[in-house]
């Protein structure tokens, strides 16, 4: 057997790399301690299993920038332990690229991947304004269907309706995670109704007594989709709560809300409505002008390319 000889500047080398690896694994360990309050909570609870499961389901559809949206979102889920992907692409069978996002996060065991297909008689047609139609019913409600028949009905969790154009801070799931059971829990939305920001009004019990809503304030919730998580004992406790096609423009808050809380039973959080945590932005329309032209000549700038 032949001898491997080290020679002493191999040696010394090997010191260095080892002590440069144990200096970075103690500086990373010194960044981990120094985060915030609130994710340092959250990953203790999650260590002594206290951290009760988010449920977040999103309703997506393929469109260019789709891939760019669910990858920005996907980054949350990185950061947050107690996320579960609901993922339902309004398609007839689920896509490569989205599992390709999710398997890519190091998600693969913190989501579900569902597929149903709005009826046509409701999808956006051309140049329809997005808010024309009611969008993500089938989604969200085949979403809750799931939850019905998947979820441990004993143990408490969260359900978030998280459409994926919003954009949404860390510590907003970290409010969510307050939420009791049998409540729903509200908070402020920026950047939506015409508003900076719309809120639910409280007095002086920190009780929810109305909303400051410009657009449509006679609404029972004049509120956005991002604006509350439910207990999700609550679905349990009332299956009939769903999404309908069959209301007003903008009541589908409303319309799920009505079954499971009162506006004195909601549960205000993010310093009792005072902090703004999710937003309510959208990506504008990507202009594919000379991708069309290439399409004319039957050539693609993403040929063999997933965008």
């Amino acid at each position: 057997m032949s001898e491997v000889r080290i020679r002493p500047r191999q040696v010394l080398v090997l010191i260095i790399v080892f002590i440069v690896v144990l200096l970075m694994v103690h500086r990373n360990g010194k960044r981990t301690c120094q985060g915030p309050e609130y994710l340092q909570a959250m990953y203790s609870k999650a260590q002594a299993d206290t951290l009760p499961k988010i449920y977040a389901i999103t309703p997506t559809y393929a469109r260019p920038a789709q891939k760019a949206e669910l990858t920005r979102l996907s980054h949350l889920f990185m950061l947050v332990p107690n996320l579960h992907w609901i993922i339902v692409e309004d398609s007839n069978s689920t896509t490569a690229l989205v599992r390709n996002v999710l398997v890519r996060a190091g998600l693969e065991n913190r989501f579900t991947q569902l597929n149903i297909k709005t009826p046509p008689e409701f999808k956006l047609q051309g140049k329809d304004p997005n808010w024309i139609k009611p969008r993500g019913v089938e989604q969200r409600n085949l979403a809750l269907t799931w939850l019905r028949g998947h979820a441990d009905a004993d143990r408490h969790a969260i359900v978030f309706f998280m459409d994926d154009d919003n954009s949404y801070a860390v510590e907003l799931f970290a409010e969510m995670s307050k939420i009791k059971p049998g409540r729903v829990g509200i908070w402020p939305v920026g950047l939506v109704g015409g508003l900076m920001v719309e809120r639910p009004l409280l007095n002086d019990d920190n009780q929810v007594t109305g909303f400051n809503a410009a657009w449509r304030p006679e609404r029972p919730f004049p509120i956005d989709m991002a604006a509350f998580g439910i207990s999700i004992d609550l679905f349990f406790k009332y299956p009939q709560a769903s999404f309908s096609y069959e209301v007003q423009r903008g009541y589908q808050e409303s319309e799920i809300l009505r079954y499971l809380t009162t506006r004195e039973q909601l549960q205000p959080l993010a310093n009792n409505c005072r902090d703004v945590l999710v937003w309510h932005t959208r990506t504008e329309k990507t202009k594919l002008n000379a991708e069309e032209a290439l399409q004319r000549q039957n050539k693609r700038s993403n040929d063999g390319i997933e965008v």
